[in-house]
C-alpha cells in the first residue's frame, strides 16, 4: 500500500468515525405526557402543593437535596428558581445536579392553575449538560367535583442513550403521579 493509498485510508476512516459518533451523540428532543385524576379535590389544592418545591422530596423520590436561589411575584404568578441534586433511578450511583425556573400562574377565574418550568440537567461534572421543558396543568374533572392533573415535557437526550432517558422520565414522572394520588387520596393535606 503505498502512502498515498494510507492517508486516504486514514482520513476515511477519521471521517466514519466523527460521522458514527456524531450520529450517536447527537442531542435530540423527546416528548412525553402523564396524567393522574384526582376525584374529591380542588385543582388549587394540588397546584399549591406541586408548586411548593420542598413538597417534590414527597412526590419525586429521585430528588436528594435542593436549594432556592431566587423567588419572586404574588399568588397569582410567583416565580422562582432552584439547583436541586437528583440521583437517577436505574444509575444511582451518578448524581446530577440541576437548575431550574419555575413559573406558577393560577387562572382562578376557569379554575385552570399552571406550572411552567425549564431545567438544566448536568451530569459527570458539568460535562454533558440537557435541558428539558415541563407544563403542568391543574383543571377540574368535566361535570365532576375532581382534579386532572397533566405534564407535558420535552426534554433532551443524546441519541445513543434515548431509552434510558426515557426510561428515567417515565420512572419520575409515574412516580411524582402515583405520589399525588396517594397524597390526595389519603385525605386533607396537613402542613
Amino acid at each position: 500500500m503505498s502512502r498515498f493509498q494510507w492517508k486516504v485510508l486514514r482520513v476515511s476512516g477519521a471521517i466514519l468515525v466523527s460521522i458514527l459518533l456524531f450520529l450517536l451523540l447527537r442531542v435530540n428532543n423527546y416528548p412525553y405526557k402523564a396524567s393522574v385524576v384526582l376525584p374529591d379535590v380542588h385543582p388549587n389544592e394540588v397546584w399549591e402543593f406541586v408548586a411548593d418545591f420542598s413538597n417534590m422530596k414527597y412526590l419525586n423520590p429521585t430528588i436528594e437535596d435542593f436549594k432556592i436561589i431566587d423567588e419572586k411575584g404574588n399568588y397569582n404568578h410567583w416565580q422562582y428558581t432552584v439547583q436541586y441534586k437528583e440521583s437517577l433511578s436505574h444509575w444511582p450511583y451518578l448524581p446530577n445536579y440541576a437548575e431550574a425556573k419555575f413559573s406558577i400562574k393560577a387562572n382562578s377565574q376557569k379554575d385552570r392553575f399552571f406550572i411552567n418550568s425549564l431545567h438544566v440537567t448536568c451530569l459527570l461534572s458539568n460535562f454533558l449538560c440537557l435541558s428539558s421543558e415541563s407544563e403542568f396543568i391543574f383543571t377540574h374533572m368535566n361535570k365532576s367535583a375532581g382534579t386532572v392533573c397533566e405534564e407535558n415535557i420535552h426534554y433532551q437526550c443524546p441519541s445513543i442513550f434515548s431509552k434510558f432517558c426515557k426510561r428515567e422520565v417515565r420512572y419520575q414522572r409515574d412516580a411524582i403521579m402515583k405520589n399525588l394520588k396517594n397524597k390526595f387520596q389519603s385525605g386533607p393535606i396537613s402542613r
